[in-house]
């Protein structure tokens, strides 16, 4: 089946402060056509003039599940202080939880655009149930704290319960995701690269989030973070690394020699104290820089455009300087460099031709965005939540007219209460 999306205002993402009016057309999951007019065959017509058509958002680290603890335990000392509330909590969670909390999380995600999301959490075969319900696109890690032989245990039940759940899903990857180098040991990052390699798949881990976090490194180790994962051959298998605020210019090295991608939390990293990541430097440097809300509990939201807002304006900020980054780059971040960090980029992240059909369409007629002028300062700056219209992955609609196809988000809401109403009973 063929669908036209005619006379949109199209930023493809394939090259600097590009768009253009035009075209697009799906065929089944994928972009058959974009250019300038389509003169072709098509069964189903759009009139796509009001909007803006961008590639879907990629948001590169949550934990989406933590829906279920959103403004709870908000006004901690710092991260340690925070995780010390939150790990009691997460000790409490069963299935049923996680499936409405990841629910939940799929809903706000497509309702602002998102198409792709990596995850880690825990009992993740509840969450690519959700996944497969409402027909966003995953890459679901595989969590991992302790030793070798509790990572061996992991392994062993929880991957194949992912991968029996997912059911060779083309929309879900599976990824390894040791925790932290505070929670995990240094045989857990061993058989995790060994585990990645021989899996064709990526790590993901926190890394650098606190100064704490490096300097306890450089106290057990003698090495800052990044220098302690090389010396330990983690960066063998391909990874990209949540935070990184604190990496200096021997680990940048390190990182772009591995082609390892660095994934800018910003409202977390505010919310919990833990630093301003120096993106621009990042960049300069050679990293690919992607972006992510972590979870809603330490956000607390999904937007990726209110997160996008926010990394501009931190970039601003931090370095004194208005144009260190600029909004076509914060929304490369938040698209096709978030493909790019999770190995996705030969099939999402931009709109062109035979690439797979993640696309979401903005109302550009609205309060917000009047008058439009510059289209990718509008994006960053202006763009509110209720600007996405429709949302399409792999070629399916998930969101027409602002309203949810494939999730009944009354249904959701009311058993998010319920179980959170249960846990703290628990």
């Amino acid at each position: 089946m063929k669908t036209l999306l005619k006379n949109a205002t199209i930023i493809p993402m394939t090259k600097e402060d590009y768009f253009f009016h035009g075209d697009l057309v799906i065929e089944d999951e994928k972009i058959y056509y974009v250019g300038p007019s389509y003169q072709g065959e098509y069964d189903k017509f759009v009139d796509a003039s009001s909007y803006i058509a961008l590639p879907g958002f990629v948001n590169a680290h949550t934990h989406l599940a933590m829906t279920l603890m959103r403004n709870y335990k908000d006004s901690q000392e710092n991260l340690q202080a925070w995780l010390s509330e939150i790990f009691p909590i997460e000790d409490k969670l069963n299935e049923e939880d996680i499936y409405y909390g990841s629910l939940n999380g799929v809903a706000e995600l497509i309702k602002s655009g998102t198409t792709t999301f990596s995850d880690m959490y825990f009992q993740q075969w509840k969450t690519v149930e959700a996944v497969i319900q409402s027909g966003i696109r995953a890459c679901i890690g595989i969590t991992f704290f302790g030793d070798a032989d509790e990572t061996n245990r992991r392994i062993e039940t929880n991957y194949s319960k992912i991968l029996k759940a997912a059911n060779n899903n083309p929309l879900i990857s599976v990824h390894a995701a040791p925790h932290a180098i505070y929670t995990c040991t240094k045989e857990t990052y061993e058989r995790v690269a060994q585990f990645c390699l021989e899996n064709k798949t990526y790590m993901n881990t926190h890394l650098s989030e606190t100064k704490k976090e490096v300097d306890d490194c450089i106290n057990q180790t003698g090495l800052r973070p990044v220098e302690y994962l090389e010396s330990i051959n983690a960066f063998s298998a391909p990874a990209y690394l949540a935070h990184g605020v604190y990496f200096d210019d021997n680990e940048l090295e390190i990182l772009k020699k591995r082609n390892v991608s660095v994934i800018h939390n910003p409202s977390s990293n505010c919310k919990l104290a833990s630093g301003i990541c120096p993106i621009g430097h990042y960049r300069e440097m050679g990293i690919n820089v992607a972006l992510g809300t972590d979870g809603a509990s330490s956000n607390n939201n999904l937007s990726m455009i209110k997160e996008m807002r926010l990394a501009a304006m931190i970039a601003t900020v931090s370095t004194m300087r208005p144009a260190s980054t600029t909004p076509y780059q914060i929304l490369e971040m938040a698209t096709i460099n978030g493909a790019r960090a999770l190995g996705l980029s030969d099939k999402i992240g931009s709109l062109e031709v035979n690439k797979e059909a993640d696309i979401v369409l903005i109302n550009k007629n609205i309060c917000e965005m009047t008058p439009l002028n510059n289209i990718f300062s509008a994006l960053v700056f202006s763009l509110p939540d209720r600007a996405i219209d429709s949302v399409y992955c792999r070629g399916r609609e998930l969101m027409r007219n602002g309203k949810l196809l494939t999730i009944d988000e009354d249904d959701v809401i009311k058993n998010v209460n319920r179980q959170w109403e249960d846990i703290l009973r628990r």
